[in-house]
């Protein structure tokens, strides 16, 4: 079974004044179909970097990057765009919520870019909300919902395609403890459940400690985990 993505002694430099700052410093990861990993380390490691470029949303420097096994470096933008639409699913702590759209119409929006008519999209994101426990708050904008519901919602938004690969950016970060130990959980279930393979990207060792596989960064590079057997 092809991997959800696939780094190959990936490096990210950003030119800033005219000077060249490495971010990460030949990089190599594999995440199989299922894994649940969580990527660690202080601030200014690398993880925020990788997590850009394992989603698509940035492409290295040197090196080879496999999203679904296609190689970003022969995509133009509106096919990695495409790909990543189609294969990868995105959650961040700050949620990213449409303010004055309803719960099911915020899930479908990845679906509009699918090409998907209105009624599909609709029908989707409603089953996904159901999933997530939310079947109940269709309609419901989200000031209306708490931050564990509004969460939930940005975890059925990035399920409605289908991915292959969840990738979460803090996804407890502006929750209480109770309420993120729920989010947790809903992610656990659904790895386990549906088989997407969920990579997070935390400073809390006690999240990070639930994954199957902690990947640990210092100075662009990994130290530890980045061999999923």
């Amino acid at each position: 079974m092809t991997a959800a993505v696939e780094a190959h002694e990936v490096t990210r430099t950003y030119q800033l004044d005219g000077l060249a700052v490495p971010a990460l410093r030949g990089v190599s990861l594999t995440v199989p179909a299922g894994d649940y990993a969580a990527i660690v380390g202080p601030s200014g490691s690398g993880k925020s970097t990788l997590m850009h470029l394992l989603g698509g949303l940035d492409r290295p420097t040197t090196g080879t990057l496999l999203l679904a096994g296609r190689d970003v470096a022969g995509l133009g933008p509106a096919d990695l765009a495409a790909l990543r639409n189609r294969t990868i699913g995105f959650v961040f702590q700050a949620f990213h919520l449409l303010p004055r759209t309803s719960a099911v119409d915020n899930v479908a929006l990845p679906l509009v870019y699918a090409g998907l008519r209105a009624g599909e999209r609709r029908r989707r994101a409603s089953d996904v909300l159901d999933r997530v426990g939310l079947g109940h708050r269709l309609k419901h904008r989200p000031n209306q919902l708490s931050g564990g519901e509004q969460q939930r919602v940005a975890i059925a938004r990035a399920l409605v395609t289908s991915p292959s690969l969840l990738l979460a950016d803090e996804p407890t970060g502006n929750l209480d403890s109770a309420t993120g130990a729920e989010v947790l959980a809903l992610l656990e279930e659904l790895n386990r459940e549906s088989g997407v393979a969920v990579v997070l990207v935390t400073h809390d060792h006690e999240v990070a400690a639930r994954a199957r596989r902690q990947i640990r960064m210092r100075d662009g590079r990994i130290v530890a985990g980045g061999d999923p057997s």
